[in-house]
């Protein structure tokens, strides 16, 4: 019986199925990056929402609500307000945490102040349910027989960390993100404000313009902004709305911009020259950041050069050659197979 010819190998591995598998895996990346393509929604539509509550929320204060209404606000804050109460039972609750928490969700893009009690409710039963499952996996059962008591130990203390520091954590790169978007667009939304000022809009209006013309380019940006003007609009007092902009955004630039519009509506400075200086300065800011970060991108793909092109590139090279002398030398019959 003839045995079915076998592809070619390298050290040991049939190369027609690994081509196989990465050109399966190619062809479900193209799927998803093309319907990931065709279903694009639009950046506004939930930040639209939460204008419209933050909008809701700020005529609260001059509008008396229905009964209905107080009732489902009311209805909404049950969990967190039973969450609250019992943390305040167990004498863990610190107002000094509450807003650092607050201020942390605002600059992450969450506008509902109630959820600063659901994190800091779940840092404090994150690290004992991670602690039980640690527990769990390293000492009652035999996931890992060969492991010593010390990285038992260690990983059952990795796990109780990382439950008391990942919703800060999740917080810190959320923000972190959103921070660095809004720091991309700052320079064109203030050359919009002083287009819009020298056309001679206020500034709510222009606020709002600049939102709207930048919503879909930088959609945080346009968060913001859309969120001060509405503010702009209903605040008793002005220099609180750019004040909340400054909570919110935790930028030098968004602060001076701040400054300047404060001292703007306290003194009558003229806004358009002010902001002109402004938005020179960040667009120097931020071409010295493309140029620092072209500058180590030499020193950062050495690694990657190193570790993944240059074994593709010797494959890609040696490997037809190898494959070559590997059936060459498999061709051939043991020493002394001759004919006699």
């Amino acid at each position: 019986m003839i045995a079915p010819a076998s592809g070619p190998t390298l050290l040991g591995v049939d190369v027609i199925l690994v081509g196989t598998i990465l050109a399966g895996i190619a062809a479900a990346a193209v799927v998803l990056v093309i319907y990931a393509a065709l279903t694009v929604k639009d950046p506004m539509a939930k930040r639209v929402k939460s204008l419209n509550a933050r909008r809701t929320e700020l005529k609260t204060g001059m509008i008396t609500q229905g009964t209905k209404k107080r009732q489902s606000l009311v209805r909404k804050s049950e969990t967190t307000d039973k969450l609250k109460e019992t943390m305040e039972g167990m004498k863990v609750l610190q107002e000094s945490q509450v807003k650092q928490i607050q201020q942390k969700l605002a600059q992450a893009g969450f506008r509902n102040k109630e959820m600063a009690v659901v994190v800091l409710f779940s840092r404090m039963v994150l690290p004992i349910v991670l602690g039980l499952i640690g527990v769990t996996i390293f000492y009652w059962t035999d996931v890992f027989p060969d492991w010593s008591s010390t990285k038992r130990f260690m990983g059952f203390a990795t796990l109780v960390i990382l439950g008391y520091k990942a919703p800060e954590i999740y917080l810190s790169n959320v923000s972190g993100k959103r921070i660095k978007e809004i720091q991309k667009g700052l320079p064109d939304a203030l050359d919009l404000l002083v287009i819009c000022a020298e056309a001679g809009l206020t500034v709510d209006a222009a606020f709002n313009r600049v939102a709207k013309e930048l919503g879909r380019a930088y959609p945080e940006l346009g968060d913001e902004f859309a969120l001060t003007a509405i503010e702009l609009s209903f605040l008793t007092e002005r220099r609180q709305a750019f004040e909340n902009l400054a909570y919110r955004v935790d930028l030098d630039a968004v602060r001076g911009v701040v400054t300047t519009m404060v001292q703007t509506e306290r003194y009558g400075t003229p806004l358009a020259s002010a902001l002109r200086v402004l938005s020179a300065e960040f667009r120097n800011e931020r071409m010295m950041r493309a140029e620092e970060k072209a500058a180590r991108l030499p020193a950062i793909m050495t690694i990657p050069l190193i570790m993944f092109i240059l074994p593709v590139l010797f494959i890609v090279i040696l490997g037809p050659a190898a494959c070559s002398i590997a059936d060459a030398f498999a061709g051939d019959g043991p020493p002394g197979s001759g004919g006699a």
